[in-house]
């Protein structure tokens, strides 16, 4: 063979080389590049080619699959009582794609998940029966919230203290995700529609909108003072003038109840009256470096908060001046919470200082109900002390026995809480905020709960705007389904 002919059969050689290259790398890279692509249509159509696995809820499952009447995508999501379950389930749209526990557990419930399979199916690309997702939600709590809210704009969470089950999300207003599912003119137009709306019927308000909790916040100020040792209890007399001025301004911090007797009122006291000037001045006395610590053992400031759909952060601020630490002390100022951070706060006070991490799924589980993952060791941790807890436990039942808390009273059960009216707005121009978190325990059984409600808007003349006009009721409802179930 002479030299030219051996030169033109390596590079033949080497082109058929890298030709085979190529296509095993298109072939096992590429191509699960191409079919992992959001925008790649066979990959709706194999996602919609057979029925989806469920999200069940006490028992039953709140979703299906119908079969398509006609293209490409064989069947599309249904959902049960949609508007009512749209905050714990999400949607899974043919067009939209999917979100919340229908987004997090989508190979699951397309059966896509390597978990389903057997090996054989792995090497095959085989697609499994879609598996299910078990939750923790309440059909009984979350009925009773959702109705409670009704036409306003808010949220509530409901949690079992002791094993962190969420057992009632709700979101109002709400949509039914079923009307977005398929890939219909319908469906767009509706689609369009909710992303229009100035309501934000799309936003989950009970995770995903933290707004400023008010006075709902002085839980989180008295339990630092107790930590700290400022007050040996809940009873012990604190240092506070009415009004209080704040630091190194000309502003008097006044309180909504003008004979309320808050100067120099005691914890315990302050919690019932709602007393501005006490939890402002302790604050500030404080200082926000300890007031932030005891917040984000609470659950403040925790970009990873996943129960699994995963929360906004709820914000205690850094580097404010005395003035702003005063204001942070009454949960405004830079401030927020979302329902279930504030839900958080009951349960680790009614669970004697621990808190449990909040979660919605218990398991899920494959075609036959073999369990693949069970959620019922979450994890816990110590908030305060179990004699802190005691106090502020008390000090919320003073507030709805005797303060301003009384429309969440409850016969049979202990009940506590802590109201709030959050104003917003440029010079509080806007409507406030009513807020509710509270706890109950059944006298008969000692079953626990604990809730937290954020009315947003409503239909009330603003001066009938209050954590306990608006929002307690709800957290009422929600605690007596939760305790009589």
């Amino acid at each position: 063979m002479n030299k030219t002919i051996r030169r033109a059969a390596v590079f033949t050689l080497l082109l058929v080389i890298a030709l085979l290259v190529r296509a095993t790398w298109v072939q096992f890279y590429d191509g699960q590049a191409l079919a992992d692509n959001k925008n790649n249509r066979r990959k709706a159509i194999e996602q919609y080619a057979y029925p989806l696995g469920d999200i069940v809820v006490g028992g039953n499952a709140i979703t299906g699959s119908a079969r398509t009447s006609g293209g490409d995508l064989a069947y599309k999501r249904t959902y049960t009582d949609g508007e009512l379950y749209a905050a714990v389930t999400g949607y899974s749209s043919q067009v939209y794609g999917a979100n919340q526990l229908e987004g997090i557990y989508q190979d699951l419930l397309d059966g896509t998940d390597i978990r389903l399979g057997t090996p054989v199916d792995t090497l095959t690309n085989k697609r499994a029966d879609p598996g299910d997702v078990v939750t923790t939600i309440d059909p009984a709590v979350q009925k009773a919230g959702y109705e409670a809210l009704g036409g306003n704009k808010g949220a509530a969470v409901a949690m079992d203290p002791v094993t962190g089950r969420i057992l009632g999300m709700v979101s109002t207003p709400s949509y039914d995700p079923s009307t977005i599912a398929g890939s219909g003119s319908a469906d767009a137009a509706e689609w369009q529609k909710l992303g229009k709306d100035a309501d934000k019927p799309l936003v989950n308000r009970a995770i995903r909108q933290p707004l400023p909790p008010g006075s709902t916040f002085k839980l989180v100020v008295a339990a630092a003072a107790l930590e700290d040792g400022v007050y040996s209890s809940v009873d012990q007399k604190t240092d506070s003038p009415d009004p209080y001025r704040l630091p190194g301004t000309v502003r008097d911090l006044e309180n909504e109840n003008k004979s309320a007797p808050c100067e120099n009122a005691s914890l315990r006291v302050a919690l019932q009256y709602s007393c501005n000037n006490v939890f402002a001045k302790l604050a500030v006395d404080l200082g926000q470096d300890k007031v932030k610590a005891m917040a984000e053992k609470f659950g403040f400031n925790e970009e990873k908060q996943d129960v699994p759909v995963r929360a906004y952060a709820s914000v205690y601020p850094s580097g404010m001046d005395k003035a702003q630490t005063g204001l942070s002390g009454i949960g405004q100022f830079d401030v927020t919470a979302t329902p279930l951070q504030m839900a958080m706060v009951s349960a680790a006070i009614e669970n004697d200082g621990v808190l449990v991490s909040p979660h919605m799924v218990s398991q899920v589980t494959d075609a036959d109900g073999t369990v693949l993952q069970s959620y019922d060791d979450p994890g816990s941790q110590r908030i305060v002390s179990e004699s802190t807890a005691r106090e502020l436990q008390s000090a919320m039942v003073t507030v709805v026995e005797e303060g301003t808390g009384t429309n969440a009273r409850i016969s049979g059960a202990t009940v506590g809480g802590k109201t709030g009216t959050a104003q917003h707005g440029e010079n509080n121009s806007k409507t406030p905020y009513a807020w509710f978190t509270s706890y109950a325990t059944d006298s008969a059984t000692g079953k626990q709960v604990a809730v937290a409600v954020m009315v947003e808007q409503s239909d009330a003349a603003r001066s009938e705007v209050s954590g306990n006009g608006l929002a307690a009721p709800i957290a009422k409802a929600m605690m007596q389904a939760a305790l009589k179930n």
